[in-house]
């Protein structure tokens, strides 16, 4: 197995508080949330996929394979994982790192970052965490984290069961975390669009 990582845009989620829309297609100007998501994963990963379901044609223009949850039923982000790690298996890659589909400005250095403690600490997880100034406490970002392959069995088998929540999957494999600051007036670099006044948000940390 090469020592490759595979990264996945997490793009598959229902956004019932847009209306049921691929929150990834918004606008952010000229460009979608989305391409804001690919041109910061690109340069840090070997490949990329989008965990999507549903129809992928609407995802045909960015050229990109689209994989859909290996298990039936709207299971939530730890399917889209697992849909990962399953073809980072068959495609020789060792490290899934996933991102969220509704988060444009997370940081250029996510994956380095990642990689490097999951080396340091022999985690075979590692999750984002940043500062939130407003409630004075750390805060995980469950959606970003990197994989190592040999947790497929393991994450399927946990889905199988009933778990959902990703914290407490990872906490339970022996997963770790990086932690992000930010200026308590700054945007949150892991800041996802969830309702249009986020969205507005958003368009107006692109211009920034």
């Amino acid at each position: 197995m090469d020592d490759r990582t595979l990264g996945v845009v997490l793009a598959g989620g229902l956004a019932t508080r847009m209306g049921g829309s691929d929150k990834g297609l918004l606008k952010l100007g000229q460009q979608t949330i989305l391409d804001e998501v690919l041109k910061r994963l690109r340069p840090q990963v070997d490949a990329v996929v989008l965990n999507v379901n549903g129809d992928p044609g609407r995802f045909l223009s960015f050229g990109l394979p689209c994989i859909a949850d290996s298990l039936s039923g709207y299971l939530g982000p730890l399917a889209g994982v697992l849909a990962a790690l399953e073809y980072a298996r068959k495609h020789d890659f060792e490290w899934v790192s996933s991102v969220a589909g509704d988060t444009p400005f997370f940081p250029m250095d996510f994956v380095s970052r990642a990689r490097g403690e999951a080396m340091e600490s022999h985690a075979p997880v590692v999750l984002a965490s940043s500062f939130d100034h407003e409630k004075l406490k750390w805060m995980r970002h469950p959606t970003f984290g990197i994989w190592h392959v040999s947790l497929e069995d393991n994450l399927r088998d946990a889905l199988q069961r009933g778990v959902r929540k990703i914290v407490i999957w990872t906490d339970s494999v022996g997963g770790s975390e990086i932690q992000y600051t930010h200026k308590p007036d700054s945007l949150d670099p892991f800041f996802n669009v969830n309702t249009p006044d986020e969205l507005v948000i958003a368009q107006q940390g692109s211009q920034l």
